[in-house]
């Protein structure tokens, strides 16, 4: 305990001295002056104090994989009675060179206590890549630092470290059931700037994502595979529901992050008695970034067509493990009263697919649409939830009717057969109303109000009637055939533009195409609503609709085959620039991850609402 109080109390006169001690602030920078094409390498800032506002420079020409990441380092020495106090703030970007040339990177700048340093500008010479060029060596700023970023000494992180992987429920299903795919991280070191470069296209399944993130950071916990414990943190869970049989291989999900891994300090020991001290880990903590590219393990789904044994003839293909109800709110009522029927399908399965069994109701009846609504929940089997359509009916003649019954058949996986439920029959009693005369009949439509028109009898006219001439003919008088040119006239010009706009409606991809950006700008304004309201969730939802939607409709790829390859594949068969296509890309992954990046929330959803209009903008201009 005494200890400790002399060594903090030595703190407490030292490290104000050691403040006095450090050098003017400068920022220099450590990059490779020479770079086949095709080749990723490092660009070092590094600034002897800490700072903030750091502004990097545009790299134009080439692009940023990564970054910037930045890290920390503080120590302390004593020579000769001398105390002296180093802070080392580094800002590392990960570059990749796409054309030969020579291309200048400006200078970036750092405020440290209220005074703007900036590194010197520098040229960086890309090589064709022939096999013909050696790496050549870093240069420019401090050589050490680019050394230490990429000294083949730094720590590795292996496959036992870090890797992803695939868990699904189940490895063997029947068309039409449910597989969640569950994406997890296992980790012993810790990461940061997770993103996601390829995403399973999940070809020939109805997908969807119940991932839950609704904190805005991914969940961890704990985990032991083959007896080492693992940090996990779960990336997405998604609900598969294959469409047709046979054996289905699901794409590897691919991802980049950035393990962090702290190496020793390699400096010698010395005599000095608080060396020990001050090079304890807590306050020099060196810290490497290494970039690491994930990918989850292939596997086959095998899908099993449904059985023809034993299957109903009212079955419509709905698979899972349901329970189906009908209610009627009355059976006695007037003529012209309304009546309600209700059919109720509930349990675990794909009930937003379910097509419920429709009932056949007397002709006296006025039937409308139905009015149907979902409702869906996650379970750990996957989604489930409840279909419910709401007949409502009106007789129009007094009587005794009945509503034969109908039936709901579903097949259950756990048990491999055909259920069967049926509704029982409803007989209703329809009496006479008062509105009712016999004699008039009534008209509805749409659910709106009922009009009489009256009887179809009427009476003879009476008073003067008025005569014409007998030689005094409307037939072949110019009149008629003015009319008749008007006539034809009309016709072909209504049959140009009916044809014109049936050429429209075939053209699909052409409409798509065509209303791709007021769609696009339609979905942007729902996601600034939510934007406002602080809504993450259907915010994120209105972007990736607006981003995948607009390129979906815009390039003509079908929704099943949207993947980060398609896009960029599909970009550049329409010779969209490169840079235009990667800023695209980008855009589409910080949509995926940006809920799951620290920072305000806030102001995470303004930059991305910023970015999809800037990107969506530019596309429109090219494609």
């Amino acid at each position: 305990m005494k200890r400790i109080f002399s060594v903090l109390l030595l703190m407490a006169f030292v490290i104000p001295i050691a403040a006095w001690a450090q050098d003017d602030p400068k920022l220099t920078v450590s990059a490779k002056k020479q770079v086949v094409v095709g080749e990723r390498f490092q660009v070092v800032f590094e600034a002897n104090a800490e700072g903030k506002n750091f502004q990097a420079p545009s790299f134009e020409g080439l692009t940023v994989v990564g970054g910037p990441f930045t890290s920390t380092s503080s120590s302390f020495s004593m020579v000769n009675g001398s105390m002296s106090h180093t802070v080392k703030c580094t800002y590392t970007f990960a570059l990749q060179a796409y054309q030969e040339g020579t291309f200048h990177v400006g200078p970036a700048s750092l405020t440290v206590k209220g005074n703007k340093v900036s590194s010197e500008p520098f040229d960086i010479k890309v090589l064709p890549d022939d096999g013909s060029h050696a790496a050549p060596s870093s240069g420019g700023g401090n050589t050490n630092q680019g050394q230490s970023q990429q000294n083949t000494n730094d720590p590795q992180v292996s496959g036992k470290d870090l890797f992803i992987r695939v868990i699904p429920s189940k490895k063997s299903v029947y068309v039409g059931e449910q597989v969640v795919l569950t994406y997890k991280l296992y980790t012993k070191v810790p990461v940061s700037s997770l993103s996601v470069e390829k995403m399973p296209s999940y070809a020939g399944f109805w997908t969807k994502d119940i991932s839950d993130n609704s904190g805005g950071s991914l969940r961890q916990s704990s985990e032991y595979v083959n007896g080492i414990e693992y940090t996990t943190a779960e990336i997405q869970k998604m609900v598969v529901v294959p469409q047709r049989s046979g054996k289905h291989s699901l794409d590897p999900m691919t991802i980049e992050c950035i393990a962090q891994v702290r190496t020793e300090s390699n400096r010698r020991p010395s005599n000095d008695p608080f060396d020990v001290f001050f090079n304890d880990p807590f306050f020099n903590r060196n810290i490497t970034n290494v970039k690491k590219e994930l990918s989850t393990q292939a596997f086959d789904l095998e899908v099993k067509p449904l059985p023809d044994n034993g299957k109903p003839a009212s079955f419509a293909g709905a698979v899972g493990n349901y329970t189906f109800k009908s209610d009627i709110d009355k059976t006695e009522l007037s003529t012209n009263e309304a009546v309600t029927i209700t059919l109720t399908v509930s349990g675990t399965g794909n009930v937003e697919l379910l097509q419920l069994p429709e009932p056949v109701f007397p002709p006296d009846f006025e039937v409308y649409d139905p009015k149907v609504t979902v409702s869906t929940n996650v379970t750990s089997q996957g989604l489930g939830g409840t279909k419910k359509a709401e007949y409502l009916v009106i007789p129009r003649r007094a009587g005794s009717f009945v509503v034969q019954p109908v039936e709901f058949a579903y097949f259950n996986p756990a048990d491999g057969t055909y259920h069967s439920e049926q509704s029982p029959a409803y007989e209703i009693s329809v009496a006479k109303g008062k509105d009712d005369d016999g004699g008039s009949g009534i008209y509805a439509s749409n659910q709106e109000g009922i009009q009489y028109l009256g009887s179809d009898i009427r009476h003879i006219m009476t008073g003067d009637a008025k005569l014409k001439p007998t030689h005094a003919t409307f037939f072949a008088s110019a009149a008629y055939f003015v009319i008749l040119l008007a006539i034809l006239l009309v016709f072909i010009v209504l049959l140009f533009v009916l044809k014109k706009r049936e050429q429209l409606t075939q053209d699909t991809a052409a409409n798509r195409n065509r209303k791709a950006d007021k769609v696009a700008r339609g979905r942007l304004k729902n996601a600034y609503q939510h934007l406002k309201a602080k809504d993450q969730d259907k915010f994120y939802v209105e972007m990736s609709q607006a981003l995948w939607g607009y390129i979906a409709d815009k390039t003509g790829i079908e929704r099943s085959k949207l993947s980060m390859d398609t896009v960029s594949e599909a970009m550049k068969e329409r010779h969209v620039p490169d840079e235009l296509t990667q800023q695209f890309v980008d855009t589409l992954n910080s949509c995926e991850f940006a809920r799951f990046a620290p920072g305000s929330a806030e102001e995470k959803m303004d930059d991305l609402y910023q970015k999809g209009i800037d990107v969506i903008s530019k596309a429109e201009k090219v494609l």
